[in-house]
């Protein structure tokens, strides 16, 4: 079996190989970005033809925290736009037997009753901050429904919650907020300061899925011969930004004092995914919040000490 995972070396993407190198049936089928430009029809039209794969999983996607995609709104609606359309379609065309696009709980509105549930898309207006990335995120979900409900292929897409795990990217202002706090406590630790600032309140509840929980949901998800059209994949809990700062700072062994910026903003006040439907499938997240940022935190020093660490 042909398995492309598009985004392979990202986060999620790595995660997925990873996992799908432990299945002896089957045969990884990758591109970089330099090698195959998945904003551009012509050229994924032409990598489908050429490799014929049985499956495809979408990860790729430009991503960023509250401040890149407030800032970048353009850039973010455009790419992933173009790479859901090109992906989806292009898989159509050539004869893809099935297809799982990776999306996110930003697709739900900023409101939506918590837990979120799938019903809940399009219910009410989303998150200002990532409405861009929401967008295009919702389009690729939409597209991959209609696909199988217009042709009768199997293209579906799962909606994780918020990840975080090796290959992380950890730009201080550009990053999501669990490896943005690990590198800033990381860097007062070892520059000797007192204190850290933290963005907003600290009030906002979220959940946080270790990529490599994800990576296992998709091959779990794979083996349904039903699936549904899309489905939520989480842990079913949540914790506030506080406590996951206080998390962080003690998994890096910073012992001084938070101080919170309330001026910066908070986003959503919860986003928090109900995994009733995937947990009644079969499936459950295993790794807990401070294992998990444990696990994370050893391999940003890895990646550190190796210089591939992602700023």
């Amino acid at each position: 079996m042909k398995l492309f995972i598009a985004g392979h070396q990202g986060m999620v993407g790595a995660a997925l190989m990873r996992r799908f190198t432990r299945e002896a049936e089957v045969d990884l089928v990758t591109r970089s970005r330099a090698e195959l430009d998945l904003t551009s029809q012509t050229a994924v039209d032409a990598f489908y033809a050429a490799e014929r794969p049985d499956i495809a999983i979408i990860a790729a996607a430009k991503v960023g925290g509250i401040h890149a995609n407030s800032t970048y709104p353009a850039e973010f609606l455009h790419t992933n736009l173009a790479i859901a359309a090109n992906t989806i379609h292009g898989a159509y065309r050539h004869g893809v037997k099935r297809l799982l696009f990776l999306g996110s709980s930003c697709i739900y509105p900023k409101l939506a009753p918590q837990p979120m549930t799938e019903d809940s898309l399009l219910a009410g207006p989303l998150e200002p901050t990532n409405e861009a990335y929401a967008i295009a995120k919702i389009t690729g979900l939409k597209l991959a429904q209609y696909y199988r409900r217009q042709y009768g292929v199997l293209f579906h897409s799962a909606m994780p919650t918020n990840l975080y795990g090796p290959g992380d990217n950890y730009h201080l202002q550009n990053s999501h907020v669990l490896p943005a706090l690990i590198r800033k406590f990381h860097e007062a630790k070892a520059a000797g300061r007192s204190e850290v600032t933290a963005w907003g309140s600290g009030a906002p509840r979220r959940e946080f899925l270790h990529v490599d929980d994800l990576a296992d949901a998709c091959a779990f998800l794979l083996r349904q011969d039903k699936p549904p059209d899309w489905i939520n994949v989480g842990t079913g809990t949540d914790v506030t930004i506080r406590e996951l700062t206080e998390t962080v700072a003690a998994v890096t062994g910073f012992t001084g004092r938070i101080v919170w910026d309330a001026t910066k903003p908070d986003g959503s006040p919860r986003k928090l995914m109900d995994v009733s439907r995937l947990t009644a499938l079969g499936w459950r997240a295993h790794t807990g919040l401070r294992d998990g940022v444990a696990k994370t935190y050893a391999s940003f020093l890895a990646e550190k000490a190796a210089g591939t660490l992602r700023n």
